[in-house]
């Protein structure tokens, strides 16, 4: 039976029920293609056809275009009159000035994160670090073979830290630029052992400063944290350009 062909309270029923459908649909498809843009399944500057992407995805051109429209707006995709939607370029210059934004918003996030989380709170982040470093603390070659999930526990450990932030206009820019820095983070997947050992230890201090209510230590380990990575992408970058 179709939509038309019934009565009009269920047509209305029907209607809605659609109209959730396609939004949920939407909604995937929008997270699904911002992931393989920050994790490089899309190389910055790769032009985005419609034709792979509606295969890829199944859905249809519509929810497709305003998913990227979605991405458009926040800077990970850019369009070009007559030619379509490309995945924005990289640049150092960028780079900078993200890094430099998200180091002000997560600072400023976990000061008051400290301020006005609770014993919940607490025990989450403590929770969500010994989850990461399963992963850190793996010789370095398996590590890297569960590299996806370490994105995503690195993702929830940094959430973890500001999470009783009660600034909610605070945190979504904040995901913002996590979103964008977590993309050119992806060019220094391949770093050395070493370095990963360096960031299982600056993962442990900042935990142990957060929960210790100590908001200027967190806040200057967190910077130096942030600008490490950065600086390395930097590198990598002008190495490459």
């Amino acid at each position: 039976m179709t939509i038309r062909s019934l009565p009009a309270t269920g047509r209305a029923v029907a209607k809605t029920a659609a109209a959730k459908a396609e939004a949920s649909t939407g909604g995937h498809v929008l997270t699904r293609l911002r992931s393989d843009i920050v994790s490089s399944e899309f190389k910055p500057s790769a032009r985005l056809k419609f034709a792979e992407l509606t295969k890829r995805y199944d859905v249809g051109i519509g929810t497709l275009r305003e998913a990227l429209s979605q991405l458009a707006s926040e800077g990970f995709v850019t369009v070009e009159a007559g030619k379509g939607f490309k995945v924005a370029p990289v640049s150092a210059e960028e780079l900078v000035e993200i890094t430099d934004l998200f180091i002000s918003f997560e600072k400023r996030a976990i000061r008051e994160a400290i301020a006005d989380g609770d014993e919940d709170w607490e025990a989450n982040i403590v929770a969500v670090h010994h989850r990461l470093s399963l992963i850190e603390g793996l010789p370095w070659a398996d590590r890297m073979e569960r590299h996806a999930e370490w994105v995503q526990r690195h993702r929830e450990f940094h959430e973890a830290l500001v999470a009783a932030c009660p600034g909610h206009w605070l945190l979504r820019l904040r995901t913002m630029m996590f979103d964008q820095l977590d993309r050119y983070r992806f060019v220094t997947k391949n770093a050395s052992e070493s370095q990963g050992r360096k960031k299982f230890d600056e993962h442990r201090e900042i935990m142990l400063a957060t929960i210790a209510r100590d908001g200027d230590k967190a806040a200057e380990l967190i910077e130096k944290h942030i600008r490490d990575t950065s600086d390395r992408a930097l590198t990598i970058l002008a190495r490459n350009g």
